[in-house]
């Protein structure tokens, strides 16, 4: 009983945030194929969605995506391989690396940022100009919002 209840009421904000973030990579990561990156894969975003143009620390990636270094060292070392990324020593502190895009992964970059602006667009298109910057807004306030635990 308590399941076919549950089924009708309104999806929780987990399961509507995983439900966001999926339909949002898949259209991504599709159109992503469509221009000349077939090999990307969402879990790659964890590195590209935070990666700089000039270049980024290993453990700057790990904290703004959230992901464990040792996650965030194997993405790095697929792109690597992929030819989206290289490490270079750090100018500010030659014991360190940058994780720096290149050429290709510059390309993927642009790429992405004008679908993600695009899908962005559309979904504004749909619910009012207004409605969503008011969700954009709303959900950046939840998101930043210190856990529970943490209060």
């Amino acid at each position: 009983m308590r399941r076919s209840m549950r089924k009708q009421e309104t999806p929780d904000l987990g399961i509507l945030a995983s439900r966001t973030l999926f339909r949002v990579q898949k259209e991504l990561f599709t159109r992503l194929a469509e221009e000349g990156h077939p090999r990307l894969r969402p879990r790659h975003g964890a590195v590209l969605a935070y990666l700089d143009e000039e270049g980024s620390r290993a453990t700057d990636l790990a904290a703004q995506s959230g992901q464990h270094k040792q996650v965030i060292g194997t993405l790095v070392d697929e792109l690597v391989e992929l030819g989206y990324v290289e490490r270079q020593p750090d100018p500010a502190d030659r014991r360190a690396k940058l994780i720096v895009p290149t050429r290709k992964g510059l390309d993927q970059m642009a790429k992405a940022d004008a679908i993600m602006a695009a899908i962005e667009a559309a979904h504004a298109h749909a619910v009012g100009e207004e409605a969503y910057a008011e969700f954009k807004r709303v959900f950046a306030l939840v998101a930043r919002r210190p856990s529970a635990e943490a209060q």
